[in-house]
This record gives structure tokens, sequence and C-alpha cells, in this order.
């Protein structure tokens, strides 16, 4: 048509974000405090495992909460798994992802845990 005018279409990373949601990507703020608890969570283990301040079972311990809060520090700060439109089928999708997981890796211990025909 002659003289219609259309808008053009924004390159790739200009513009709307690509699915149309307009998602945050969060602040400058939220990246600091993530990055500073990961450093945090890091060094703490670190410093445990280096020097035996505890003992082994402690130590194991220590390391498995501070993964398991890294790994929520990483999903909340980093991810945003708690914002946006979909953000309840987010965590719903990694409760059911985690669910299995544990599933798997309980099954498997107790497979070659109580495996009668290895002994």
């Amino acid at each position: 048509m002659a003289g219609s005018k259309t808008a053009p279409i924004p390159p790739r990373g200009q513009g709307e974000h690509p699915s149309g949601s307009g998602g945050s990507h969060g602040s400058l703020k939220s990246y600091v405090i993530g990055f500073a608890l990961s450093i945090v969570l890091t060094i703490i283990p670190l410093v445990i495992v280096l020097n035996g301040l505890v003992n082994r079972t402690g130590t194991l311990l220590v390391i498995l909460v501070a993964a398991i809060l890294q790994f929520v520090v990483q999903l909340v700060f980093f991810m945003h798994v708690k914002e946006g439109p979909n953000a309840r089928w987010n965590i719903m999708a990694l409760i059911l992802g985690l669910i299995i997981l544990l599933t798997i890796v309980a099954g498997s211990i107790w497979i070659m845990t109580y495996n009668a025909v290895a002994h």
C-alpha cells in the first residue's frame, strides 16, 4: 500500500525483551548483594577446610549447607526465579526438578548399597 507506514522492527538486543514479557533484570544493589553473599558462602567452607576447624562430619555438613544456600542465592539474585508473571510456575518447575533429582540420587544410592547380586 502506498503511503502506509509501519514501525521498523528493532534488531535483536534492542527495544523490547525477545519474549515480549519486558522482564526486569534486577538492580545494581541486588547484584552486589548476591555477589557478596556468593563470595561469603564460598569463603566459609574454604576457611573451615583449610584450617581444619571442625571434624569430618561437621565439615561435610558446612559444605552441604553452604552449597544449598549458594544455590538459593544464585536463583534469587541472578536468575530472578521469584520475579515476573510466571514466578509461581518457575518455582513449581524447580521443585519438581529437585524432587526428580533427589529421587534418582536416593534410588541410585539405595540400589548400590543393597544390591545383593554384587556382594
